[in-house]
């Protein structure tokens, strides 16, 4: 009778003890969780933040290129005609450089947006 009165209490604080240590495993995944979300949310305003930068850079390069293509445009047929040509090839590859500036920093949108393969 003893022995078993003593096998129940062994069993129920056996069975507490594994309780107790059940959460403590879910607390460290969840911690680990919020670690990997923390590093994806870094990566993406990273990303952010260069995609910007480059998108401003583009912009800013593609409105002088194509302000020199307008201006060289207006020039044609005046004194200054061969002036004007240069301005229109000079304006016309700023604007192209310009351009593809903007479009390559899209990749950073979509390198933003994507989800991280494991």
């Amino acid at each position: 009778m003893m022995r078993k009165g003593l096998h129940s209490i062994l069993f129920f604080i056996s069975i507490s003890c594994y309780s107790q240590q059940q959460p403590s495993a879910d607390v460290e995944q969840l911690k680990a969780q919020i670690l990997l979300l923390r590093e994806d949310v870094s990566r993406i305003e990273l990303n952010l933040a260069t995609s910007e930068k480059k998108f401003k850079k583009g912009i800013l390069v593609a409105t002088v290129g194509y302000s020199l293509v307008i201006t060289g445009g207006l020039m044609l047929g005046r004194e200054n005609d061969q002036l004007g040509q240069r301005l229109l090839i000079a304006g016309g590859v700023t604007g192209a450089v310009g351009t593809v500036l903007l479009v390559d920093s899209f990749k950073y949108l979509g390198r933003a947006g994507r989800k991280k393969r494991s």
